[in-house]
């Protein structure tokens, strides 16, 4: 142990960990094991952990060591930072007439056939300077960091075309360099087909020819996606331009199940995808090929709510059957455009059965899984990065159950502050 511990932060009534002790993304029962320790503590150095457990352990094993700085949290919850696996964050602005539409009836396929939706978002980004993308997008970060976000995958998707596919990938790896946040990197220019393409398999064919290689080419990029739907890309489709990102080295991810049924989940473990994400339709054998695999179920409530739906995906049926689900905001400008996970996390208690355990593990450590960071982020364990997030709540379930109050009042990455209200005990209620 090093001879100054740069950060210890103690007295935490419900330390929640997350942890899964190396035996990979929790499953059935355990996916409600949220690992409390009372009276937690954490000792920090070189923005990892160095030391975890209850405040007497940990301060006896520092021993007279020095201390940069004490955060003492008076009896409340500490977590890991929320990782969010599953976003569009770099969008030029938002549909909310598209929003009343639905309540008024119009189904999201119908908005998108009169010119609405994703195509809608394509144009205008398309219309925007990069540095204008790179601004706006960077301002919601900021929002999503103070709800206890400390991870985030972002997806391009919305230039469908070279030009603009890069602009947003290039907005994207300036963000990783610029935020306190680890950011990983998702090429989705399979997520509509652009008006420009009218021919059948053309598109598919310009995505592999061109603009796959060049993605490889600009670095950054982790994984590639494919919106695998009816009326968007095909099983064939799907697999022509998965198999192609996998020649150049990317990792696979696919939207499918979300609208019809049309074999992508099964595509995707038998592709060996990291994770297939929405599954709102997905079926019984579907769930059945996912259950027996190492691909992790995204599930996104937030889709379904912004779109005025009753339908959400069977996430009771998934933990049942043994698949290792995780939860994310599918934050966009029309079908999701709330970034909050509190919000999330409290409809996947509401509506969809989950426990409160159940959904933060999924929001967590499973979340880490399905963006391949396990290793790093996603729970309190000793060797990991310091994401660590301070709520002003006196227990955890309080996070779901109070929906609509924004609950963090300190958000840790890597050791280090980077969001605080100030003077929150004051005003806080625990301890009464």
């Amino acid at each position: 142990m090093p001879e100054t511990i740069d950060l210890l932060l103690l007295g935490a009534g419900q330390m929640i960990t997350s942890r899964t002790d190396g035996k990979g993304p929790l499953r059935g029962e355990n996916l409600a094991c949220a690992g409390i320790v009372r009276d937690g503590a954490i000792a920090v150095a070189d923005g990892r952990i160095l030391a975890i457990g209850t405040t007497e352990t940990v301060k006896k094993e520092m021993g007279k060591r020095s201390v940069s700085k004490i955060i003492d949290v008076e009896g409340r919850v500490v977590m890991p930072g929320w990782v969010d696996a599953h976003t569009h964050v770099v969008f030029p602005g938002y549909r909310a007439d598209e929003y009343e539409a639905r309540i008024r009836g119009d189904s999201y396929l119908e908005i998108e056939k009169r010119g609405g939706g994703i195509k809608r978002t394509v144009e205008a980004l398309r219309g925007m300077e990069e540095e204008e993308l790179y601004e706006i997008s960077r301002r919601r970060l900021l929002k999503m960091i103070r709800t206890g976000v400390t991870a985030v995958e972002i997806k391009s998707g919305y230039g469908l075309d070279l030009e603009n596919e890069l602009k947003m990938l290039r907005v994207i790896s300036r963000l990783a360099e610029d935020m306190p946040l680890d950011i990983v990197s998702t090429f989705m220019g399979a997520h509509q087909k652009p008006p420009e393409f009218a021919g059948k398999g053309e598109y598919v064919k310009f995505l592999i020819d061109e603009v796959i290689p060049e993605v490889a080419s600009l670095g950054g990029v982790k994984y590639i996606d494919v919106f695998c739907e009816k009326d968007v890309f095909d099983l064939d489709e799907t697999r022509q331009i998965l198999t192609a990102g996998k020649e150049y080295g990317f990792g696979l991810k696919v939207h499918a199940d979300e609208i019809f049924a049309i074999g992508g989940t099964e595509l995707a473990v038998e592709l060996g995808a990291v994770s297939v994400d929405h599954l709102t339709k997905i079926t019984e054998t579907g769930i059945e090929s996912l259950s027996k695999s190492d691909t992790i179920g995204v599930l996104l409530p937030g889709t379904s709510f912004g779109l005025a739906s009753t339908l959400f995906a069977p996430a009771r049926k998934l933990v049942s059957a043994g698949v290792a689900i995780a939860l994310a905001t599918d934050f966009n400008p029309g079908s999701s455009p709330s970034l909050s996970m509190p919000l999330t996390i409290s409809i996947a208690c509401s509506q969809m059965g989950l426990l409160p355990s159940e959904a933060v593990n999924a929001a967590t450590i499973n979340a880490a899984y399905s963006i391949g960071m396990q290793e790093e982020i996603g729970s309190l364990e000793k060797g990991k990065k310091a994401d660590i997030v301070v709520y002003d709540v006196e227990d955890y379930r309080e996070i779901p159950s109070r929906a609509g109050t924004d609950h963090s009042v300190i958000v840790i990455k890597e050791g280090s502050v980077v969001w605080e209200i100030e003077d929150y005990k004051s005003r806080s209620e625990v301890g009464f």
